[in-house]
């Protein structure tokens, strides 16, 4: 084995560089380390205090403090914050723990420090001396397009002019987030901070955009009718509040029994977001046979089928039947006659565009009237409704109702009647105009509010609507007739789960004083003063009620894993209404005309059916002739009328 000469020259001439490199780095090391050690030992030495030998020893007491180099914080202030007074006892321990306690004010570098000098008396005289971090100047927000810079602004404008304070900064910072966390931007955060040399401090907001909107779990439902629920838009902030909305939206489209959310970050960018809409369809269409007791039909029997995703589009289309033996707890004024209805419906939420829905329907009912006395009540006609929900408030609705009716009424009981005519002094005669009937095209333009948090069992908000009615007698011009109708609800919440529901209504005739008796205002019965029979309590061309009433779940009923009974109600209520210009009837069987009542119930919410009850009540006002003072139950499905 040899080594050529070249090669051994090439090999030492590395190792000399090598040597070389070796010396400037460890050299360079070297002259590092002093300033290492002197920023490391500055640190550890910011609490030390300058005192010469002789006061190190013996008992000196502070004459003086004269705070040093603190020009925007006041001496003032910082000679609150340290422990060491004028005319204490020098303590050097005690002094360190005050000069810490001024640099975690925050406003201070760390060098500072505290000279003690001995005055000729034998006290000492302590000096403190201090350098205040970079003033801020001015800020810069980047990045916020759905809060106003003014509006974040507030919460930094206070540390303006002050020296930087990383505690005051973070505190501003958590307050700038928890606005956008109050405002629904859970998602939107400051990512970011940095000073300028000049004190301008500049913050940077990601608030959090959704890159993609996807949807799982339809197979029946169309995409397009799921999308146009969705109020939320790629490219937007992400807003809870929003999307709760949304999902409400689409659990009330009564399509699907569960809706949910996910949010991913986004595999196209980092500081996006994917919105995922998970749904778990229901079916929905079904065919019912059922039967019960009410207060208007009695006993009866139902069939009926219905879809209400009709062909996937969120359509709603019923068909339905009822027989029935007839009004239930009625006074002599019914006549007892079978119950027959029929009714075929179509409910279209998105007519023309998202903001109008149209609900149509026919009917058939034919029954014993409990308008008229002793008549029997044929009515056929179609109906449509149109609402238009406003965008500049959601909550707010207008509604048009258009439709023709025609009402048909024939004799059920002559010599009862006539008997009762002569008892009370009126002509015979003028029952052909209390059984006047007729053909008539009706509109109606009205507006509904609506913030309730909830349908199902609601415990805030308002509950508002307000109608006019134009009824033309298209048989007689005569007979035509307008009226207004309002009612609001107030929900008030009670302890957790309970719910205080102040409510009042009214109605009025505008015109038509030949309007026929059947489209006179009634009230007595289970949806309108509870505790009479139906139509007890009178009826007239005008009506004013109210009703507070107190819905409470069932004790211990929250314990049963049972669905259906956490929506059952135990309610306690007063109500109380008035009839004005009562009709003939009213006289004819001593209706009380006005009436106060109270009592108990029990309450079920069904979504897509509406409340059922079943109530109990006494009246506190004469019953009248006809009326019991011990009241009476009363049974309904749906909610009050008018």
């Amino acid at each position: 084995m040899y080594i050529r000469w070249s090669e051994f020259l090439a090999v030492l001439s590395n190792i000399y560089k090598n040597f070389i490199l070796f010396i400037l780095i460890f050299g360079f090391c070297s002259l590092a380390m002093p300033v290492f050690a002197v920023e490391e030992m500055t640190e550890q030495q910011i609490m030390e205090e300058d005192l010469d030998d002789e006061a190190k020893t013996g008992d000196y007491y502070v004459s003086d403090i004269e705070i040093l180099g603190a020009n925007i914080i006041k001496p003032e202030y910082i000679l609150k914050k340290i422990k060491l007074q004028k005319g204490d006892l020098y303590d050097k321990e005690l002094m360190q723990q005050d000069l810490k306690t001024i640099y975690k004010m925050g406003y201070f570098t760390e060098r500072m420090k505290a000279i003690p000098i001995k005055n000729s008396d034998g006290n000492i005289s302590l000096k403190i001396v201090l350098e205040e971090n970079v003033p801020i100047t001015d800020f810069s927000i980047e990045g916020n397009t759905v809060i106003a810079t003014e509006e974040l602004m507030q919460y930094l404008l206070p540390l303006k002019g002050k020296p930087q304070n990383i505690a005051d900064i973070n505190a501003a910072i958590e307050k700038i987030n928890a606005c956008y966390f109050s405002k629904g931007y859970i998602l939107s955060k400051i990512d970011s901070v940095y000073d300028d040399p000049d004190g301008m401090l500049n913050l940077f907001v990601t608030e959090g955009k959704i890159d993609k909107i996807l949807i799982s779990g339809n197979e029946k439902t169309k995409e397009y009718v799921i999308e146009r629920n969705i109020m939320t838009e790629p490219g937007s902030v992400y807003n809870e509040n929003i999307v709760k909305q949304d999902l409400v939206r689409l659990y009330s489209t009564q399509a699907f029994k569960d809706v949910n959310r996910t949010i991913e970050i986004s595999d196209n960018d980092p500081e996006k977001y994917n919105l995922t809409i998970e749904l778990k369809e229901q079916r929905t269409a079904s065919v019912s046979v059922g039967g019960g007791l009410d207060s208007a039909t009695g006993a009866f029997g139902s069939v009926g089928i219905s879809d209400n995703n009709f062909r996937g589009r969120n359509q709603r289309i019923s068909l339905s039947g009822m027989v029935g033996s007839g009004i239930l707890m009625s006074d002599a004024s019914i006549k007892d006659h079978m119950n027959y209805q029929a009714e075929l419906s179509f409910f279209e939420p998105q007519f023309l565009n998202s903001d109008n829905s149209l609900m149509s329907k026919i009917y058939y009912r034919d029954l014993g009237s409990y308008q008229i006395p002793l008549a029997m009540e044929r009515r056929v006609g179609v109906e449509a409704t149109l609402a238009h929900r406003l965008k500049f408030n959601p909550k707010l609705s207008t509604t048009l109702t258009t439709g023709i009716e025609h009402i048909h009424l024939e004799e059920g009981g002559y010599n009862s009647i006539k008997n009762l005519y002569e008892k009370n002094g009126f002509n015979i005669a003028d029952r052909a105009k209390e059984l006047e009937g007729g053909l008539f095209f009706k509109v109606a333009p009205g507006f509904a509010y609506d913030s309730r948090d909830t349908m199902l069992n609601p415990r805030h908000g308002v509950l508002a609507s307000a109608r006019y009615e134009e009824a033309f007698g298209l048989d007689g011009f005569g007979k035509t007739n307008g009226r207004v109708i309002g009612m609001v609800k107030k929900y008030i919440p009670i302890a957790k789960k309970s719910s205080l529901t102040l409510s009042t209504r009214g109605g009025v005739k505008i015109h038509g004083s030949d309007m026929p008796e059947i489209m006179a205002f009634r009230l007595g019965g289970p949806y309108t003063v509870r505790g009479y029979k139906v139509n007890g309590v009178g009826t007239g061309t005008s009506f004013i009620m109210g009703s507070a009433e107190l819905a409470t779940p069932l004790p211990f009923v929250d314990r049963l894993k049972v669905n259906f009974l956490q929506n059952l109600r135990l309610t306690f209520w007063v109500d109380a209404g008035k009839v004005f210009n009562p009709t003939v009837a009213s006289y004819l069987y001593d209706r009380p005309i006005q009436a106060i009542t109270a009592g108990v119930g029990l309450k079920i919410n069904i979504p897509g059916v509406g409340p059922l009850s079943v109530d109990y009540g006494i009246p506190l006002t004469n019953p009248g002739s006809y009326g019991s003072k011990n009241g009476y139950f009363t049974f309904g499905a749906g909610d009050m009328m008018y």
